[in-house]
């Protein structure tokens, strides 16, 4: 058992930039990284574990042989792998979505629904997002905006700066503005219904898919409700700030200033992502150099461990 540096699939969606290759190290044969998937054991792209025994490994093929175990006792009581974690780099606007919740995608599409988490790690000035809908409005008055081209007018839009924490419910609609750079912690799925595209064609020359009935189905049609995030706490090497904690997940933004005692215990594995500045990071004999956009994951049980460096982490449990 050791901490496991993750190689991440990645996705060259037609609104993606360049900015994961240039400034986090992310390598595609594509031209466009639209996402970069750090944590995941979906098939639509599931990470490659770097280096150690079990190097070049995918992460499923690990918990295959490893074990729930693994996972933690909080891990193991989910029927698939419970979370996906990505850095996404919105260079143009992403779809107006909505995401189901558990009943609705277990029923209707086989897999978890989405309850998600974003940090804005970067944007541009001006930038900003949709996050529900500037007032309640009817399911009668959705289906027509989508029909006449007016949803934009009625969705609230919020300008964003960077270190903002945005909590996404399933059935929340939302969409990614141009010049953000996110990372998302979200449940295992990736089932989207999109509602409005910005009139854009896919590879094939094609407008995109719309998915307007399941939307209307699971979409709450009414103002998203604000997100508190915990003050920050102090410890010897880091301030570490609670951004968001539900059943499906808890994610903690880390200030590393040195060295920094963490412990993945029995409850649950440890997710680390390093956003910004460099760290090593040390679990027994185990050492890894960790560089800006390094993933890494620490099996439960794998006990103390030590993030030592300048610069800013995300910490995700179950």
């Amino acid at each position: 058992m050791y901490p496991m540096q993750l190689i991440a699939p990645c996705k060259d969606y037609l609104w993606g930039g360049s900015r994961l290759r240039t400034e986090f190290g992310k390598q595609s044969d594509k031209d466009i990284i639209a996402e970069s998937w750090e944590l995941s054991c979906h098939k639509d792209g599931i990470s490659r574990i770097a280096n150690g025994e079990y190097a070049g490994m995918l992460l499923t093929e690990y918990l295959e042989q490893a074990g729930k175990a693994v996972l933690g006792t909080r891990g193991a009581a989910f029927q698939y792998f419970p979370v996906l974690i990505k850095l996404i780099d919105a260079r143009d606007n992403l779809s107006v979505q909505v995401h189901p919740d558990n009943e609705y995608a277990l029923r209707v599409e086989g897999e978890y629904g989405k309850t998600e988490m974003w940090y804005i790690v970067d944007c541009e000035p001006g930038a900003e997002l949709i996050y529900g809908f500037a007032q309640e409005i009817s399911r009668e008055e959705f289906r027509r905006r989508i029909a006449d081209n007016t949803l934009l007018e009625a969705v609230h839009r919020v300008p964003v700066h960077k270190g903002d924490v945005f909590f996404i419910a399933a059935g929340t609609l939302h969409a990614i503005g141009a010049g953000i750079l996110i990372a998302e912690i979200q449940q295992n799925s990736n089932t989207t219904y999109r509602v409005y595209d910005y009139g854009r064609v896919g590879a094939d020359g094609k407008p995109r898919a719309l998915h307007i009935d399941k939307a209307a189905e699971v979409t709450r049609l009414a103002p998203a409700k604000p997100y508190p995030v915990s003050a920050p706490e102090e410890h010897p090497g880091c301030t570490e700030t609670l951004l968001a904690e539900c059943d499906y997940f808890s994610a903690r933004k880390l200030e590393l200033s040195g060295a920094a005692s963490l412990c993945a215990g029995a409850e649950s594995f440890h997710h680390i992502l390093l956003l910004e500045g460099e760290a090593t990071l040390t679990a027994g004999e185990d050492t890894l150099t960790l560089r800006k956009g390094a993933s890494v994951f620490l099996p439960a049980g794998l006990g103390a461990y030590t993030l030592d460096g300048t610069g800013q982490a995300i910490l995700t449990t179950v």
